[in-house]
């Protein structure tokens, strides 16, 4: 199972609700650039889902198609992660469009201990570094800034809060600050270290995340000795339950790598990736023109994917939310997702519109015979 992370394809009925009345990721994108060239998506049915320019609906496409519907409150990665996985949420994330709210911020410098903080913005992770690393090495601070996503994340140098330091403050905001109305789906410690104006995030990231609020198609699969394998992003949102193998990647290019190799290396088993460099990078900076670039590379490496299934394989391509970025926006959108299901010999079918995400966890779950209480309706024929 591969999530393109931020693919949409149309904002679903409730989309007023969320500000997002025309998002269309693939076909705004589509018209924005005069036309998409994606001659393995072609193949595999994505023209059939609905009309996007320059991408053909084809007779006998080699994967079946449709699109899904999201029946879960919000529009956030992990919501969107975890009804693919079988739960209906219906916790509204909350998220900080203008920073922290200040009796949050007290309460966690009180709880935490800290005696200033700085930032307090919705900011990208690089550049504020950049723009407060000086203020916060003379203060000692830590700098905490949000995102699109439901996040509190907390940046300090090295070498003025000590690694462990930075994990225990962020511990403890996640279990004493970050509760009840502030139920962030994660607090995420981003650790950097250099000069003065020449500041670099570091690879100790860690994400201290939420656990699924029910069991999703990880453990059930797990209870029912099926090797569950998780790719990039997956062990953060799903915080590391239900899953086996746990490999990080640091492009959509090692992603797929570990994919292909994954296929060669296990049996019996759900490989589960996230490529997330179409959200991160090009979705919430509004840059089409690195979106179809990251589109055509992925799709150049389709064929490499499918080459090394059989007829004992599946394959599901589906998408978390959209992140539209032709429009104003920089944040995710609330939109169908498309639905490409792929047996190696046999002909796609139109799957129409799937009333959940968690039509791919039974369909998972019937692929491997299992019985289960989670949410969907298999699409597996």
């Amino acid at each position: 199972m591969i999530i393109l992370d931020g693919i949409g394809i149309g904002e679903l009925p409730d989309a007023r609700k969320y500000n997002d009345e025309g998002s269309n990721t693939l076909v705004n994108l589509a018209n924005y650039l005069d036309g998409l060239k994606l001659p393995n998506f072609e193949r595999m049915g994505l023209g059939n889902i609905t009309e996007i320019n320059g991408i053909r609906n084809i007779e006998e496409p080699i994967a079946s198609y449709g699109k899904m519907n999201e029946i879960s409150i919000g529009k956030d990665s992990i919501t969107g992660h975890w009804e693919i996985g079988g739960i209906n949420v219906k916790i509204n994330f909350p998220l900080y469009p203008n920073g922290f709210p200040k009796d949050l911020v007290s309460r966690f410098k009180k709880i935490t201990g800290v005696e200033g903080v700085l930032g307090n913005k919705v900011a990208s992770g690089t550049e504020i570094i950049k723009e407060l690393g000086d203020q916060h090495y003379k203060t000692g601070y830590p700098i905490i800034y949000t995102s699109a996503d439901s996040v509190f994340q907390i940046a300090a140098h090295e070498r003025i809060i000590p690694l462990e330091n930075l994990y225990e403050i962020c511990q403890i905001a996640r279990e004493k600050v970050l509760v009840g109305d502030d139920l962030v789906t994660r607090v995420i410690a981003r650790p950097f270290v250099g000069e003065e104006g020449k500041y670099q995030r570091t690879t100790s990231r860690k994400d201290f995340a939420l656990s699924p609020i029910e069991d999703t198609i990880l453990d059930v699969l797990i209870k029912n000795n099926v090797k569950t394998v998780a790719i990039g992003k997956i062990n953060d949102l799903f915080n590391n339950r239900g899953i086996k193998v746990k490999i990080t990647t640091k492009s959509n290019s090692d992603g797929v790598k570990n994919i292909i190799n994954c296929c060669q290396q296990f049996s019996n088993s759900l490989i589960f990736a996230n490529l997330v460099d179409f959200d991160v990078y090009y979705g919430h900076r509004n840059d089409p023109i690195g979106f179809e670039k990251a589109l055509k590379e992925f799709d150049e490496q389709l064929p490499m994917i499918l080459n090394k299934l059989d007829e004992s394989d599946a394959l599901v391509i589906t998408s978390d939310h959209g992140n539209d970025p032709t429009t104003i926006s920089t944040d995710h959108s609330r939109e169908y997702v498309p639905l490409l299901f792929y047996r190696k010999g046999k002909v796609g079918r139109n799957l129409n519109i799937r009333e959940t995400f968690g039509d791919v966890a039974q369909t998972i779950a019937h692929f491997f015979k299992i019985n289960n209480s989670l949410i969907g309706t298999s699409f597996l024929n």
